[in-house]
């Protein structure tokens, strides 16, 4: 089929690519004219594992093209995924002025029947203030279908998540759209649910919503475990083995953050408030994740009692790992606390220090992680990063002025590192 992604973000360009890579023909969309000519040139304005090798491998044998205009876009294709940013306002709710700005132009270039689908994450409702901005703004006065299609893109894996999707949801108002949408999935041998269009835009921000309830529900038992003298990972093990709720977002640390969670989280607070509901219980799992990151803070301050002048090495900037997002990332947000508090932070990440560079400044970047422990007072570990786990600890035992190491992220072995002499402080361990 013929498809139009109109934004080269996260979610638009690893879905065209994706598209392509099964047989579709797919132009991507997007206002900014550099990023638009850096991706025909073959370049990346991302880093997601896999994602180089499928735009290469399909812009090369013409199923993937790239441009500016959404005119040419809309003309190209039949189906027209809307896959532009969605951020925070202020009060929680979402801006939705880039959602209404596509479908004005979409209006404008159609001239005939299309089928538009929401692919942002995007409050209840949505679908049918997009199908009125058509409406309002389409002068051929043509048919056309407005379609919720959720994403469910883990950064990081966003590659295989597509192509290996757990279901497809689609929502429609009737079922006009739904032979397309089937056809544009059934390459990805996926489970499809179709439902109206407000059960779709509330399966996004439930989904993720619950998720980042089960990692503050982890954290918040992590704390229980170190009081106790538990172990946290032990405990997740136990809980994950029962298949009603499975080990997945069980793993304690300094609390979630990203682009999609925090943001998700704050969306689906205001939108049950916009109906009359007080979603409680979402309040305090943005109270649980809020006091993880102090209570990281704390403990290395009470550890190294004075932090003022302290040089720490910190490994991870990253919102998680595979990934160079540094969007509301907890790695970004420790950095800044500790400077706050007077410490020389020496910083390192595999893939995110240049982003990194815009937000977090007055610090000193490592290229190479087994030298950022030189003339280090302790080290963190603030993002799950496989890399981490091959640091050269010999090397940053002798660096060190004394062998501290606060694991954020548990990557080591607590009984194992006390063998090695280091002072080892993890969470809920």
């Amino acid at each position: 089929m013929d498809l139009a992604l109109i934004g080269t973000g996260y979610v638009g360009l690893v879905t065209g690519a994706c598209f392509a890579e099964v047989g579709h023909r797919v132009i991507c969309v997007d206002n900014d004219a550099a990023k638009v000519k850096l991706l025909q040139s073959g370049g990346l304005p991302i880093y997601e594992p896999g994602l180089e090798e499928l735009v290469r491998k399909n812009t090369a044998v013409g199923r993937l093209a790239f441009t500016h205009s959404t005119a040419e876009g809309v003309e190209k294709s039949d189906v027209i995924f809307i896959a532009v940013p969605t951020p925070p306002l202020p009060d929680g709710s979402v801006d939705l002025s880039y959602i209404e700005r596509v479908a004005r132009d979409i209006a404008g270039a159609m001239t005939g029947y299309k089928v538009v689908v929401d692919k942002s994450t995007v409050p209840v409702k949505t679908g049918e203030k997009v199908a009125e901005t058509i409406k309002r703004y389409c002068k051929s006065r043509v048919d056309f279908d407005v379609v919720s299609n959720p994403e469910f893109l883990r950064e990081g894996f966003a590659v295989g998540d597509l192509m290996k999707p757990d279901r497809v949801v689609i929502g429609v108002r009737s079922r006009r759209p739904v032979a397309a949408m089937t056809q544009i999935y059934a390459p990805f041998n996926a489970p499809i649910v179709v439902t109206d269009i407000a059960s779709a835009e509330l399966i996004k921000h439930a989904s993720n919503s619950f998720l980042a309830l089960k990692i503050s529900y982890i954290n918040a038992v992590s704390v229980l475990c170190e009081a106790a003298g538990a172990n946290v990972q032990e405990v997740a093990a136990g809980m994950g083995l029962d298949e009603r709720i499975g080990r997945r977002f069980l793993n304690a640390g300094i609390g979630f953050g990203g682009s999609c969670f925090p943001k998700d989280l704050s969306a689906f607070i205001k939108i049950a408030e916009q109906i009359g509901y007080d979603f409680r219980l979402l309040k305090e799992v943005q109270r649980v994740n809020a006091e993880q990151m102090e209570r990281f803070v704390k403990k290395i301050s009470d550890t190294l009692w004075v932090l003022k002048n302290k040089t720490i090495g910190v490994f991870g900037l990253a919102f998680k790992q595979n990934t160079d997002d540094v969007r509301m990332s907890p790695a970004i947000e420790l950095c800044q606390r500790l400077q706050k508090e007077g410490t020389i932070l020496r910083v390192h990440d595999p893939k995110a220090m240049e982003k990194a560079r815009a937000v977090l400044t007055g610090v000193t970047y490592v290229e190479d992680m087994n030298a950022v422990a030189e003339g280090c007072d302790a080290l963190v570990i603030a993002t799950e990063w496989d890399e981490f786990k091959k640091l050269d600890l010999e090397r940053a035992h002798k660096s060190l002025s004394h062998p501290i190491l606060f694991d954020g992220r548990n990557l080591f072995d607590r009984a194992e590192m006390e063998r090695l002499g280091w002072v080892y402080k993890s969470v809920g361990r």
